[in-house]
């Protein structure tokens, strides 16, 4: 029998995930935990390199947190915890930044991108506005990785850099001190395929940085009315249409069972069925399937519930592992 890997995921405090986020990262990372050692941590410190506002970045915390118990989420099967409840992590990336290469960060594709703006913009000074959070971003994510002793990272492939970064810093550490103690190489686990691809309302892959993305647990009422929204082409509802090109059919398809997304595409392509009426079907299929994680979401952001427990009893587990880690690796170097 092969031995359980350790899965870390970790997840942007960024405000209420949306659709594409349940599909694309949520719903993977939540079979994975049937089956392997997991752990989840809310980058609440990766955040603080573009969140100024301290009441938004703890409602933001909060209510990513909260949106993964409502989805499912067992924080007795998997161990769920703010990166800054767990303080080893930050002396690990202080450890780790002394045998990390200047020059492997300079390649970083976040501070290149942040460079390669400035001298688009036409700045002479092209680290303008990059603090030092943005350059040593990787090593605290490696940090995050390695302090955990993690096996696996199931990630996005625009998110590659970061793991092979990872795995970068965990050989240099090795070569130096694996005499007496050297990290496991990490992996990445990457998306197969197209299917957690989620259109927006404007038809581009949802998100965030789109503005075109749809709250995961926004309000029935505010839901119905983003939904109606959703732009749509101008023929009459008798006219035939080709539901392929019609953003609220395809959002359709993720939510409805076969057997009803087969009649609304005949329904179109005959005519008689409108564009609001679609639209109407799509609110419906969404509400009704979100609706009850939704009563979850709104009980556990409300103030007084369990969801501090939670992440405090989280935190608690996982700074064991981080200590038994940590002492490791401060026996290796020299300081015990």
């Amino acid at each position: 029998m092969a031995a359980t890997k350790t899965y870390l995921t970790g997840i942007q405090t960024s405000g209420m995930p949306h659709l594409g986020n349940y599909y694309g990262a949520i719903q993977p990372a939540l079979a994975a935990a049937e089956s392997n050692d997991t752990l989840y941590f809310l980058a609440d410190y990766h955040s603080l390199n573009s969140v100024k506002d301290p009441a938004k970045l703890r409602e933001d915390i909060r209510s990513v947190a909260a949106t993964w118990l409502a989805c499912g989420l067992d924080p007795e099967r998997t161990v769920l915890y703010r990166q800054s409840g767990v303080p080893e992590v930050f002396e690990l990336a202080t450890i780790l930044a002394s045998v990390t290469a200047k020059g492997l960060m300079n390649r970083a594709h976040a501070y290149k991108a942040a460079r390669d703006r400035n001298e688009a913009a036409g700045s002479t000074e092209l680290d303008a506005g990059i603090n030092m959070g943005l350059f040593n971003y990787p090593i605290l994510m490696a940090a995050d990785i390695l302090v955990m002793e993690t096996d696996v990272v199931p990630v996005g492939r625009d998110q590659a850099q970061h793991i092979e970064y990872t795995a970068d810093i965990a050989r240099a550490f090795n070569h130096l001190y694996g005499e007496h103690y050297s990290f496991p190489i990490p992996e990445g686990a990457y998306p197969q395929g197209e299917g957690s691809i989620l259109p927006g309302i404007d038809g581009r892959k949802m998100s965030k940085s789109y503005d075109n993305h749809i709250p995961l647990f926004m309000p029935e009422n505010k839901l119905k009315k983003l939904i109606r929204r959703i732009p749509t082409d101008s023929t009459p509802v008798e006219e035939p249409k080709d539901p392929d090109t019609s953003v609220p059919f395809q959002l359709l398809a993720y939510f409805a069972d076969a057997e009803r997304t087969e009649g609304v595409r005949k329904r179109l392509e005959a005519g008689g069925m409108g564009w609001g009426e679609l639209k109407n079907e799509l609110f419906e299929e969404i509400n009704s399937r979100f609706g009850p994680m939704r009563e979850r979401y709104d009980e556990l952001v409300a103030p007084g519930s369990d969801l501090d427990d939670i992440l405090e009893a989280g935190a608690q587990r996982a700074r064991r592992r981080a200590s038994a880690t940590l002492a490791k690796v401060r026996r290796a170097i020299g300081i015990d």
